[in-house]
C-alpha cells in the first residue's frame, strides 16, 4: 500500500532571501483536500443550475456552460459571436430562437450532439459518471 504522506512532488518555494527555490511538497493530502472542495463546489453550482432550468428561468445553455467551466465571455470567443448574445441564449426565449447553426456551434463547442443541447440531467454527473444529489 502507498503512503500518500509518503508520496512527494517537486514544488517552487521562497526562501528566506525571498529566491525561488526547489522544495519537497507536503504531500498529496492538501492537493486532494483541495480539489475535492473544488469538485463540492462545482457540483452545487451544477445542481442550482439546473433547478433554475428546471424553474423556466435558465436555458440548457447554462448548464453546458457550468458543466465546462465557462462564462459567457469564454463562450463568446469560442462560439465567435458576442457575449451579449450569449446572455440572451441563457434566456429560455432566447434559446428557443436559436438557429439551427448556432445550435450546431453551441454543440460543437460542448461536444454534444446538436440534439442533445437541451437535455438537461436531473442530478450532476460526476467526472467518473457517478451521480450525485
Amino acid at each position: 500500500m502507498i503512503d500518500n504522506e509518503s508520496m512527494k512532488e517537486l514544488c517552487y518555494a521562497v526562501d528566506n532571501r525571498g529566491r525561488y527555490v526547489l522544495a519537497p511538497s507536503a504531500g498529496w493530502t492538501p492537493k486532494n483536500i483541495a480539489n475535492e472542495q473544488a469538485w463540492r463546489l462545482i457540483h452545487r453550482q451544477i445542481s442550482d443550475t439546473i433547478r433554475k432550468i428546471k424553474a423556466g428561468k435558465l436555458s440548457p445553455l447554462a448548464f453546458h456552460m457550468v458543466r465546462h467551466q465557462m462564462t459567457p465571455g469564454l463562450l463568446a470567443k469560442y462560439v465567435g459571436i458576442n457575449r451579449l448574445r450569449i446572455r440572451r441564449h441563457l434566456k429560455p426565449s432566447g434559446f428557443r430562437r436559436l438557429t439551427d447553426e448556432l445550435r450546431r456551434r453551441y454543440a460543437d463547442v460542448f461536444d454534444v450532439p446538436a440534439h442533445l443541447l437541451e437535455a438537461v440531467p436531473d442530478h450532476p454527473i460526476s467526472k467518473a459518471g457517478a451521480v450525485h444529489d
